[in-house]
């Protein structure tokens, strides 16, 4: 009995504890929100009040920041998860494959230290769509890593690992997308992620008119690659013109037109990208080339975004060429060569519902269909999403069917999704 009553008593002092601390936080708060007064009280511990101008700021879609009283950096934590449902099923509408899984969960951190000019992109992914072992046997759980030297909003310098930032589609987030995931043109033809050294570059020239440029030079090996024998790299740059002026809320990175823009915004842009001597079919993606040979690699990229009171429109022209894409090696192994057009169209409700199209075609060059099996693939998709809190909380369903015309092997198919992502 005497146990029990210690143990009572132990635990009773403890919520006292707790729920007068929990007063005196609640109370310091309110002083510092209300004038330093709340229901006739007034905090005078200094400590405490310490406490609470360091306590991190959490709002949803903006992740948690951390940022002393000295400012000498500051960290904004984010993570996000898409949980996916997938149904395929063949032109009769036989299902033939269910895919249900987690299919990105990502963690990221941002911020600066020591000075606002001198930021930091941080990035890791954990599921194994994101973490696949590379072909050469790296790990590949992180996604950007780079530091950032920004003296002005005009321009900005990065080294490390994060997007080449050559064609509309790749720049956006996955987790502003319209649809459960991007085209099959972007897929097969943008270059991802890579390292070295990155730059931007943004300025109004005149009136609304506004300029933007990107470049970079990479490893050209991809992601977590690390090593490149006997190879060049990868030379990357993008023109971009706002004839209207900048979209509101950076909306040319995330699909849909959240701010009902009032008038017409406009953004064209191209992009061209050289890889000198990779050693991968895709350059930064895709398998070893057989036998230690190397290839060049040319990609080209045109995009167009137009957006105008919750409408829509998005178009991107893509492909990629290479002087010899077949191997006398391995006669069943080929670079992907051709290009690919994509055209999306959305309107976004009142009430954030959204309905969103698109059609997206590969033209594959007649080199290589022997080997890849078709002349045109084409997907054509239909999506509706509710946005609960815009892309951070956000349902999605969409509808493709998919048709390989003169195809070795018949390709016709239904693919029905259904994905919930959340994120802070």
């Amino acid at each position: 009995m005497k146990l029990q009553r210690l143990t009572l008593l132990f635990l009773s002092s403890l919520i006292s504890i707790g729920i007068s601390a929990q007063n005196k936080i609640l109370d310091s708060v309110a002083h510092l929100l209300e004038d330093s007064t709340y229901y006739g009280h007034q905090t005078q511990d200094p400590e405490l009040l310490e406490q609470i101008r360091n306590m991190p700021n959490i709002e949803v879609g903006k992740g948690i920041t951390f940022q002393p009283k000295n400012k000498l950096y500051k960290m904004t934590m984010r993570f996000r998860m898409q949980n996916l449902l997938s149904l395929d099923f063949d032109r009769n509408f036989s299902l033939n494959e269910t895919e249900a899984r987690v299919k990105r969960l990502r963690l990221r951190f941002d911020g600066y230290i020591f000075s606002p000019k001198l930021l930091y992109s941080i990035q890791l992914g954990f599921t194994p769509y994101d973490a696949q072992t590379l072909p050469n046997g790296n790990m590949n759980i992180v996604r950007d890593a780079m530091i950032y030297y920004m003296p002005n909003a005009t321009w900005n310098i990065g080294f490390g690992q994060t997007k080449i930032k050559a064609n509309r589609a790749r720049i956006n987030s996955s987790s502003a997308l319209q649809f459960v995931d991007r085209s099959i043109v972007n897929s097969e033809f943008n270059p991802d992620r890579d390292f070295g050294f990155f730059g931007e570059f943004h300025k109004a020239i005149w009136g609304d008119f506004n300029l933007g440029a990107k470049g970079s030079v990479t490893l050209g090996e991809g992601r977590n690659w690390s090593t490149g024998k006997n190879t060049g790299f990868a030379y990357t740059g993008r023109i971009e013109l706002y004839p209207f002026g900048r979209f509101k809320s950076l909306g040319d990175v995330a699909e849909g037109d959240f701010e009902r823009e009032q008038t017409v915004k406009i953004l064209l842009a191209g992009a061209y990208s050289y890889n000198d001597k990779t050693t991968r079919l895709s350059g930064q993606n895709g398998a070893i080339i057989p036998n230690g040979e190397t290839r060049d690699l040319h990609g080209y990229f045109v995009d167009l975004i137009l957006k105008y009171r919750g409408f829509a429109f998005y178009t991107d022209f893509m492909g990629r060429a290479c002087d010899a894409p077949r191997f006398a090696s391995d006669p069943e192994v080929c670079v992907y060569t051709g290009k690919g057009l994509n055209l999306q169209t959305s309107y976004l409700f009142r009430k954030n519902w959204e309905v969103a199209l698109r059609n997206s075609t590969l033209f594959p060059d007649r080199e290589i269909r022997p080997i890849i099996g078709y002349k045109r693939h084409n997907q054509t998709s239909v999506a509706v999403t509710k946005y609960l809190i815009g892309h951070s909380l956000k349902v999605q369903a969409d509808a493709s069917y998919n048709h390989k015309s003169e195809a070795i092997d018949p390709y016709n198919r239904w693919e029905l999704r259904f994905q919930i992502e959340l994120g802070l």
